[in-house]
């Protein structure tokens, strides 16, 4: 069990950011973080061995389960998971949020748990959305919210009271596969807008099969998005 630390320890923390992926965008975004709290020792890991203990332990696009033995390690074991928990539990929420055609994206920062995105809540921050905003657009506006959570922690995370989840208000959500990409050559562009901008080009692209063929498609804005909205409470 890691022994509770004083103030003065405090001031110094141990942070280990676990994010699966080291290809995924978020990634340069997580160095900068760790940049900017270099008073701290910052470690970023990709898988939860390499998580050695500490005070916190962020988890940001994280595809482990994080058990028991590992989160006895540090003093918190905090989750990023873009939905507006309990509903949208499980993968890729902020996408099957904007296909549904939601007009505005939540940031839940919940301490971890057995139970897939079931701990108690710290703090949401809400992210409206204009509608026009491609999977790059999407992601720095997720990204920010998920950072401003973080720095949040830093500060407040020893003195806050999480709340319980009310578990019969729970949903979940089924993880996308490539062909939840495909588009149909049939249907408009206007039908498949919202899916051609949630697409990720690089990773996950749209693309259509037709004549015995598959093409990609990239959905590249030609005009800047003009929106002074940030992520509120």
């Amino acid at each position: 069990m890691v022994r509770l630390a004083s103030h003065n320890e405090w001031l110094n923390m141990n942070i280990t950011i676990l994010c699966s992926d080291p290809g995924h965008p978020v990634s340069p975004r997580l160095q900068a973080w760790a940049s900017r709290w270099n008073g701290h020792r910052v470690a970023i890991v990709q898988r939860a061995a390499e998580a050695k203990g500490g005070d916190l332990l962020f988890l940001v696009s994280c595809h482990e389960i994080i058990r028991e033995d590992t989160r006895r390690c540090y003093r918190h074991v905090l989750v990023m998971h873009a939905a507006d928990l309990p509903a949208d539990r499980g993968w890729s929420p902020h996408v099957w949020a904007v296909l549904r055609g939601d007009g505005a994206l939540t940031v839940s920062l919940l301490e971890a748990a057995d139970g897939v995105d079931s701990g108690r809540i710290f703090r949401k921050l809400r992210i409206p959305l204009r509608g026009t905003e491609v999977c790059a657009e999407i992601n720095d506006k997720l990204f920010d919210a998920e950072l401003q959570l973080m720095d949040w922690a830093m500060v407040n995370i020893d003195s806050a009271v999480p709340d319980v989840q009310d578990e019969s208000r729970a949903s979940y959500l089924r993880r996308r596969t490539a062909e939840d990409s495909r588009l149909d050559p049939m249907q408009t562009i206007a039908a498949q807008f919202d899916l051609l901008r949630v697409a990720d080009a690089d990773r996950y692209p749209a693309f259509v099969e037709y004549r015995g063929r598959k093409y990609a498609f990239r959905m590249t804005p030609m005009e800047p998005l003009e929106d002074g909205e940030s992520a509120n409470e």
